[in-house]
């Protein structure tokens, strides 16, 4: 797992963090993985609904003008395999 080192915390939010901390019985690590956690979804979730993210319709459109515009000379066969091979572990697929 990578490590961070987060320098300048002001004075008013270390002392929250430590309060959280004490609170919910976990170490300062800890409550600070579980803030980052929840702070990182939330402004995830409120990208994903801003303005800059895509709507689902131009997602679709975009797609649309793509299909059938990709050209390659191989068999699907040996474009699923490529694709296959290229995934990352994480989760199971079924093809």
């Amino acid at each position: 797992m990578p490590n961070l080192t987060v320098r300048n915390i002001p004075d008013d939010i270390f002392a929250k963090l430590k309060t959280l901390s004490i609170l919910e019985k976990r170490s300062m690590n800890n409550e600070i993985l579980v803030v980052l956690e929840k702070g990182v979804s939330k402004e995830i979730h409120d990208f994903e609904g801003s303005k800059n993210s895509i709507s689902r319709e131009a997602q679709l459109n975009i797609w649309k003008n793509l299909s059938g515009k990709w050209e390659d000379s191989r068999k699907t066969k040996d474009i699923i395999d490529d694709i296959v091979e290229s995934r990352t572990f994480g989760r199971d697929i079924k093809l």
